[in-house]
């Protein structure tokens, strides 16, 4: 054939021929994909702070070792309440004409994945002094100190954020740690990231190759109620330490704790629930109850974990109990 004889004509055909398939096999599914697919019901936007987080967390390249996708595989479930859809992604967008980065799914684990950590860990002062220094709060981290993110000073102006770092943490610093307008940025933008739950009526998806009973195997103990150490190991630990022995400087100890000790346990049940800000000498506990929608039944497993463990020895505590103390800190609020 004369096509085949003459380069022009093979040339232009060959780049005709995959200028359609390009057209067919990417732009039109991915624009019939925006179109199927809107931000879910409830989702934000970032705000500016927000936006320019994500542009450092893009900088310091910290996709290259976190993701931020749920699979629907049994494993990814400590990361997320459900796997991750098209419209978790769906108003994302390019940062600039030059640049894509809408979305930060990543391709591997080198830490952990990151999609719902604004509300697996929603303490700002927790993640400031992991930025500082990961090994103050996680003693076996890997990841490198972004120390250059925050700012030694004499003495701090009345809206600097200070960060209560450890002494053995600080290498010689100066007394007093502020962060910088790039570390309170890329803590905001961290914050930011959490699932949006799906609306009522939506089929929740799966997590496929649970674990099943091996042949063999004795039928599991009979359910005794919530997971105490496991609750306490996703909700607490990262601050209070395997130990409960905390970080001295910066998350107090509940080994011998007072609060935790206490045989009116309606103080804890408070803090577990709605924070605590009262001690200048330690970081502010976020809402934690509040923020993860812990259930009394929760809330109780927690408390026994920490009342009986570490050489701890108090009563247990019933979800009748904590259902109590709970309507009375919000009639006590409600006077308020």
């Amino acid at each position: 054939m004369n096509l085949f004889n003459d380069h022009k004509k093979l040339f232009w055909a060959s780049s005709a021929l995959f200028v359609l398939l390009m057209l067919f096999v990417a732009i039109m599914p991915a624009i019939n994909n925006q179109l199927n697919n809107a931000p879910l019901p409830g989702s934000m936007l970032m705000t500016a702070d927000e936006e320019a987080g994500k542009k450092i967390y893009i900088s310091e390249g910290c996709v290259g070792c976190h993701s931020q996708q749920v699979r629907n595989v049994e494993m990814d479930k400590v990361w997320g309440s459900r796997p991750g859809i098209a419209a978790d992604y769906a108003g994302m967008h390019r940062i600039s004409f030059w640049q894509n980065t809408a979305t930060l799914m990543g391709t591997e684990r080198t830490g952990p994945d990151l999609t719902n950590i604004g509300q697996r860990q929603p303490s700002k002062e927790w993640h400031l002094l992991h930025l500082f220094n990961p090994r103050a709060v996680v003693a076996e981290s890997i990841m490198p100190s972004y120390a250059w993110l925050f700012e030694d000073k004499d003495l701090a102006d009345s809206l600097d954020v200070i960060i209560t770092v450890p002494e053995k943490f600080k290498a010689g610093r100066k007394s007093v740690i502020v962060a910088s307008q790039e570390a309170l940025q890329l803590v905001a933008y961290l914050k930011s990231l959490s699932q949006v739950p799906l609306p009522d009526g939506t089929a929740k998806p799966e997590f496929l190759y649970q674990t099943s009973k091996k042949e063999g195997e004795t039928a599991p103990a009979a359910d005794n109620g919530p997971d105490g150490a496991a609750l306490y190991a996703s909700n607490c630990q990262s601050c209070h330490q395997p130990t409960g022995e905390g970080l001295k400087g910066a998350f107090p100890p509940l080994k011998g704790s007072e609060i935790v000790l206490n045989e009116n346990p309606q103080d804890l049940v408070n803090i577990i629930m709605n924070g605590y800000d009262a001690r200048e000498e330690y970081a502010v506990m976020p809402a934690v109850g509040k923020n993860n929608n812990l259930k009394p039944q929760e809330i109780a497993a927690i408390m026994n974990h920490e009342r009986t463990s570490w050489g701890n020895n108090a009563k247990k505590v019933t979800a009748q109990e904590v259902e109590k103390f709970l309507a009375a800190i919000q009639k006590q609020n409600a006077v308020q």
